[in-house]
């Protein structure tokens, strides 16, 4: 090989995500207004999503089991943890566990289908 695929920038970036959904406007409605991600068509007409940066982009998906605690947990970084929390209830999510940790705050909660993410409020 003439390139170590470690050394290039983009290889190995989480870019893409498929996130189980039991209604996908919902889906999109709940992640629109609780984090701003901008929600679009793809090219063949599915309600997909970008998040805030343009770093991971993606869609929901019917016919998938939410994804649990148990197996692997997103975080998604917030300025604050109590205010997000606060939205999440308010657009149907449900809070898991309150917020934790001094500095670096996570706390865990689900979507309107189930899917538990892990909220990361940064200490800087």
């Amino acid at each position: 090989m003439s390139e170590d695929l470690h050394t290039v920038s983009q290889n190995g970036k989480v870019c893409y995500m498929e996130i189980p959904a039991t209604d996908i406007r919902a889906s999109a409605d709940f992640y629109e207004k609780v984090f701003a991600w901008k929600i679009r068509k793809d090219n063949e007409g599915n309600i997909s999503f970008d998040d805030t940066v343009g770093q991971i982009s993606g869609m929901w998906v019917i016919g998938r089991k939410p994804s649990a605690e148990t197996g692997i947990l997103i975080s998604i970084m917030v300025t604050s943890a109590a205010d997000t929390l606060k939205l999440i209830a308010k657009n149907g999510g449900k809070i898991i566990r309150e917020p934790e940790g001094d500095g670096e705050v996570i706390a865990l909660f689900s979507d309107p289908a189930g899917n538990v993410f892990c909220l990361y409020q940064s200490s800087h």
